[in-house]
C-alpha cells in the first residue's frame, strides 16, 4: 500500500470503531542471534495472523549486551478494526508498552462490547493458567485442575446462551 492508502485505510477504520496501536516489544537471550528472527516472526508470522488486525509494520533494533544477556526491541504499529482485538493481542502478547495513536477522543462501548470484551479476557486468562498449571503440577493434579475448568466453561455458557438451570440467574442467593 501506498502511503496514501495507508492513511486512507487507517482514517476509514478509526472512524467506524478502530484503534490504531504503537507496541514496544522486548526481548532478552545468551544468543544474539536468535533474538532478531524470533521479533521478526512475531511481527510476520503471529500478529499478522490475528483477528481484527487491518495491517501491521515495525522495526527491531540491533541487540545490545549487558551483562553476559543480549537485549532487543521492536517498535511496532498496528491498526486494530476494533478495540477487542487490540484487547486481545495485548493481553496475548504482554509487550512492554503500548500506546493508543488514533482515535484520540473518548471511546464509547455498550453493554454487550464490554461483557464480550471481558468474558475474552477471562477465556486467554484461563488459558495461560492451564498452561503455568501444567509445567509446575503432578499430571493427576492437572488432570483435576482440567476437569474443574470444563465444568466452569459448561456452567458460564449455560449463563450466556440464557440456560441458567442450576443457577438462580442472578448470582445471588437462592
Amino acid at each position: 500500500m501506498a502511503k496514501n492508502d495507508v492513511e486512507r485505510v487507517t482514517e476509514e477504520k478509526i472512524a467506524k470503531g478502530g484503534v490504531l496501536v504503537r507496541f514496544y516489544f522486548d526481548i532478552q537471550d545468551k544468543e544474539k542471534d536468535k533474538l532478531q528472527p524470533l521479533l521478526l516472526n512475531l511481527v510476520n508470522e503471529q500478529l499478522m495472523k490475528e483477528p481484527g488486525i487491518v495491517y501491521v509494520y515495525g522495526s527491531v533494533e540491533e541487540p545490545i549486551e549487558k551483562d553476559g544477556v543480549f537485549m532487543t526491541s521492536a517498535i511496532v504499529t498496528a491498526l486494530f478494526d476494533s478495540f477487542k482485538p487490540l484487547m486481545a493481542v495485548a493481553f496475548r502478547y504482554a509487550p512492554a508498552a503500548l500506546e493508543i495513536l488514533k482515535p484520540q477522543k473518548e471511546m464509547h462501548f455498550n453493554t454487550g462490547e464490554l461483557q464480550s470484551m471481558l468474558m475474552d479476557l477471562s477465556q486467554i486468562s484461563v488459558a495461560y493458567s492451564q498452561f503455568i498449571l501444567e509445567k509446575v503440577m503432578k499430571p493427576e493434579d492437572v488432570e483435576q485442575i482440567k476437569r474443574q475448568m470444563a465444568n466452569r466453561a459448561e456452567v458460564g455458557k449455560k449463563y450466556m446462551t440464557g440456560n441458567k438451570e442450576g443457577g438462580d440467574g442472578g448470582g445471588g442467593k437462592k
